[in-house]
């Protein structure tokens, strides 16, 4: 099996893949590195330097989109009450305003939102080819958000940086 690095360089330069380092280990400067993802997630614009404006814009519709997938979404019946859990978790997530308070919440609501799109555990080890292979714009999401660390102690700004560009792909999902 092709691992899933070998298969990013089939849809991502190599500045690009070597953003998310940067953007992961850098504890100032992450910036650029942050628009390069975002570049990658179809963004034309500097996402690091959103307005307080546009972020609630898109926050708005990251709320909206992710609702219709979850609600959208057709699941077994053991699954039901966890397509509803994770509606109810979204709005205490989006009620919220502190960045780095709603990163761990952030990453457990995309984790159980891609479990009930793809029926599968997005922490498989097989996951992250299987993504690139079926849907490589949503494997290059995929790609970024497995390599988030589940916690983290990072400024309210980068937790904010990292949060949006989930957000924005699956605003424009």
């Amino acid at each position: 099996m092709i691992k899933q690095s070998e298969i990013l360089t089939e849809f991502l330069d190599e500045t690009t893949i070597s953003a998310l380092s940067d953007f992961l280990d850098k504890t100032d400067g992450y910036e650029n590195a942050a628009d390069l993802i975002a570049t990658a997630f179809g963004s034309g614009s500097k996402l690091s330097q959103m307005s307080d404006e546009d972020t609630s814009k898109l926050v708005a519709s990251f709320k909206h989109n992710l609702t219709l997938l979850i609600q959208k979404t057709w699941v077994e019946k053991s699954d039901i009450a966890l397509k509803d859990q994770l509606l109810y978790q979204l709005d205490i997530f989006l009620g919220n305003d502190e960045w780095n308070e709603n990163y761990a919440l952030f990453l457990q609501i995309i984790n159980q939102a891609v479990y009930l799109m793809f029926g599968q555990k997005p922490d498989s080890t097989d996951f992250a080819e299987y993504s690139l292979r079926i849907d490589p714009e949503f494997g290059i999401f995929w790609w970024y958000v497995s390599n988030l660390p589940p916690k983290t102690e990072w400024s309210e700004t980068k937790c904010r940086i990292a949060m949006m560009l989930g957000m924005y792909f699956l605003a424009n999902y």
